[in-house]
């Protein structure tokens, strides 16, 4: 039992350092692709610190918890409840976080083309408001923002991003479900296939 949990340490440790070089120089061909994204995340999920007590956590396939947070005019949202009939893309980022950024016009390019009946986003800034505001007066999006302060209780851990790595995105299905969870940044064109029309 030791040798087995001393190997699932080590094997956690290799994928968060080939994590941690691709974050470094820039994603590679394993972040691309489905089986690299579930492998980042096993690892994380591996060396994460243990939830808080209480806190539901959702998991791949199984339901998202109801989160509710401001919107920028304060306004409360539920997720994914206020977004209903539709698969919902939620993403996590921060106007201090570089990759963030570049993903942003990207994502909002996304949004505009899925009209009445694709996928919906929604980004959750994990951030102070103010820099919040101040940053989207400059490179505005078109689709909602909320506000949540990073923490051991956040709703990208709620979602299943217990380290905290930014940005991350996951896919909801219409019916409240997580379908996939991703962590990095997308580049043009990248949206469309993974989250297609929320398959």
């Amino acid at each position: 039992m030791r040798t087995r949990t001393i190997l699932l340490a080590a094997l956690a440790a290799g994928v968060l350092g080939v994590a941690a070089g691709l974050a470094v120089n820039g994603p590679g061909p394993l972040l691309r692709t489905e089986l690299g994204q579930r492998a980042v995340q096993g690892a994380m999920d591996a060396v994460a610190p243990p939830a808080p007590e209480g806190l539901a956590i959702a998991k791949r396939g199984g339901p998202v918890p109801s989160i509710t947070l401001p919107d920028l005019a304060g306004a409360p949202r539920t997720l994914p409840d206020d977004f209903p009939g539709r698969p919902l893309l939620v993403n996590f980022w921060a106007s201090w976080c570089p990759p963030c950024i570049e993903e942003m016009p990207e994502l909002d390019r996304f949004a505009a083309g899925q009209g009445d009946t694709g996928v919906r986003v929604v980004g959750i800034a994990l951030d102070d408001q103010a820099a919040v505001e101040d940053f989207l007066a400059r490179i505005p999006v078109r689709y909602p923002i909320l506000i949540d302060a990073a923490g051991p209780r956040d709703s990208g851990v709620q979602l299943g991003n217990q380290r905290g790595v930014l940005p991350y995105t996951v896919l909801v299905s219409a019916d409240g479900r997580l379908l996939k969870q991703r962590i990095g940044p997308f580049v043009h064109g990248e949206l469309d296939g993974w989250a297609g029309k929320g398959e």
